[in-house]
Order: C-alpha cells, then sequence, then structure tokens
C-alpha cells in the first residue's frame, strides 16, 4: 500500500526535522495511528512534496518525520480542466470527488442555465468551499501531490471565453455526432470538456460554445447523470492522452 498523504502549508524543515501538527497532526497521530519507521508523503497539494520517515509523536496530534528532500512533480500535459454544471443536492461533491481520484486538473463550477441548484449569496461561497474541501480530501486519498483547482463558479459567458482558448473543446451532447473515443487530442496544451445539468445544455448555450469552437460529442450508447459523466470522459481522455500510461 502506497504511503499516506498529508497536506502541510510549506514544506521547510528544521535540519531534516520535520513537526505535522493541527489537524493533519491528529489524523496521523490519533486515527492512523502512525509508528517510527512508517513512511508518509507531505505535500502542499500544488506539487511540492517530500517521502518522509516517521520517527515519532507527540501527544496526540503532533508526528515527528525525517525529512531528506523535498521534490516537484511535473504539471501534467496535456492539462484537463472539466466544466461541471451545478447538480442537485450532494452530487457535485460526489463529482468532484471521482474527478480528483481519476486525475482532472481543474474544476470549473457552472451555473448553466437549466440548473436547478443556485449558488447565491452566502449559500454559494458554503457550496463552493465545499467542493474545494472535497478536491482536498480526495485528492490525499488518492495520493495525489498537486490538487486540481476547484474554481470560482462560473457564467456561461466565461465558459465560453475559457474554451476559446482551449487547444480542444468539447462539450458532451446527445446532438453530437462525434464519439469522445474517436476525436483527435492534442498532446499538450489544454483540453476543457463541458459537463452539462441534468436538464441538458441549452440550445443557446450550444450556439455560443459552438462559436467558441466547442464541438458537442457523445461518450457512449448510455446516458449517464451529470454527477458521472465528467468522471468516465475524463478517465476517457487521460487513457488517450497517455497521462494513465
Amino acid at each position: 500500500m502506497t504511503a499516506p498523504v498529508f497536506v502541510v502549508e510549506r514544506l521547510e524543515s528544521d535540519g531534516d526535522r520535520f513537526v505535522l501538527e493541527g489537524a493533519e497532526g491528529r489524523h496521523a497521530v490519533s486515527v492512523k495511528r502512525l509508528r517510527p519507521g512508517e513512511e508518509v508523503v507531505l505535500t502542499d497539494g500544488a506539487g511540492r512534496y517530500a517521502v518522509c520517515e516517521v520517527t515519532g509523536t507527540e501527544g496526540k496530534d503532533r508526528l515527528i518525520v525525517r525529512m531528506d528532500a523535498v521534490a516537484e512533480e511535473p504539471a501534467p500535459s496535456p492539462r484537463l480542466t472539466v466544466v461541471q454544471a451545478l447538480p442537485k443536492g450532494d452530487r457535485g461533491e460526489v463529482a468532484v470527488e471521482t474527478m480528483t481520484e481519476v486525475g482532472v486538473d481543474a474544476i470549473v463550477p457552472w451555473q448553466a442555465s437549466r440548473c436547478i441548484t443556485q449558488w447565491k449569496g452566502d449559500r454559494g461561497l458554503k457550496a463552493l468551499g465545499k467542493w474545494r474541501a472535497t478536491a482536498r480530501e480526495a485528492g490525499k486519498q488518492s495520493r495525489r501531490v498537486r490538487f486540481p483547482e476547484v474554481a470560482d463558479a462560473a457564467t456561461t459567458k466565461q465558459v465560453a471565453a475559457l474554451l476559446a482558448r482551449a487547444d480542444f473543446a468539447a462539450v458532451l451532447h446527445e446532438s453530437g455526432t462525434e464519439r469522445l473515443a474517436t476525436a483527435q487530442l492534442p498532446t499538450e496544451g489544454e483540453i476543457v470538456l463541458v459537463v452539462g445539468p441534468e436538464g441538458g445544455v441549452s440550445p443557446e448555450e450550444l450556439a455560443l460554445f459552438a462559436q467558441a469552437g466547442a464541438t458537442p460529442y457523445v461518450l457512449g450508447p448510455t446516458v449517464l447523470r451529470t454527477s458521472t459523466a465528467g468522471t468516465a470522459a475524463a478517465a476517457l481522455l487521460l487513457g488517450r492522452t497517455g497521462r494513465w500510461s
């Protein structure tokens, strides 16, 4: 089994000694019950990490480790961004969790016209916070050291601008005549994929995205929920671009 991952703000040791404390330290000591000689990975979630050996504990929330060196994982290429329309209930967190696990690099919440869920005021900020916390926890669970960025909620015009800058832009939609499995993909740059709400992407949104250079694609013969479509499509794209090879 791979070493557990813990998040730290800064990877700086006192000599080769580092103290993991706070909530992460408490989890390591009191929940994981790590012991001397075991391995852990400390990361800032932005690509910098250190593989460390546990040397001891202090109290219930301080893990002492030996940190020999700090490394940096290069940013993956091509970069994969998924624009996720807001699902109902907790399905947004499900989508973020599973997309993080498969390796998506950025997630953009989208307030599509047919979304039942509305992110407004404090409620919207709270929901965004949940998505970001979910990405962090899923990043740790899946042993990532570069967690996905979860952007502020985007309008349709902002999504169109993002698509216009992409090296490959796609919208999952039943009107597509091409399959995502056979699309011509770039070997570098950025791929942006739009996943619509349960009610579908509206004709007006499709037209705007087409003007931005996005092509509608179908994923397969079955209809997936918005909370699972992004994960399935991301897995397909990551495999086809060689990032899973």
